[in-house]
């Protein structure tokens, strides 16, 4: 393996080492983070939007040393943005987002849970009502 890379354009090894440091950048842990466990069983997971970038070149210089003749560079930039967290309870989950997107799928999308738990809610109280236990 260390024989083919000396055989490689120096192009080729900066971006594989952008591409090592983004790696290392940036995993799993990153979007979905690692749980935290709070007092009642309670556990929250928070939840990230990772975008990233990255630029990397080079060119061959004009000079009378061969091994002179390469320059090159590279770079990367990352960003995360906490967007959620996932709220698991003994009887419930919940996702609590921290930003809404105004738009209007998203909007009913993120409404769904809120009207979820209010039919459940009107339900159970209609059945006390009429005296029966159990939803249909």
């Amino acid at each position: 393996m260390a024989n083919e890379r000396s055989k490689e354009h120096p192009v080729q090894e900066t971006l594989r080492v952008t591409m090592d440091e983004i790696r290392s950048m940036v995993d799993a842990n990153t979007v979905v983070g690692k749980p935290i466990s709070c007092d009642g069983g309670i556990t929250i997971i928070p939840i990230s939007k990772v975008s990233f970038g990255f630029a990397s070149g080079g060119s061959d210089l004009p000079t009378k040393i061969a091994k002179d003749q390469f320059g090159g560079g590279g770079g990367a930039g990352v960003h995360v943005t906490p967007v959620a967290f996932l709220v698991i309870m003994p009887n419930d989950v919940k996702l609590l987002q921290l930003t809404v997107d105004a738009s209007t799928p998203n909007a009913i999308v993120n409404m769904v849970p809120d009207v979820m738990d209010k039919v459940t809610g009107f339900l159970a109280g209609k059945q006390k009502k009429e005296g029966k236990t159990t939803v249909e």
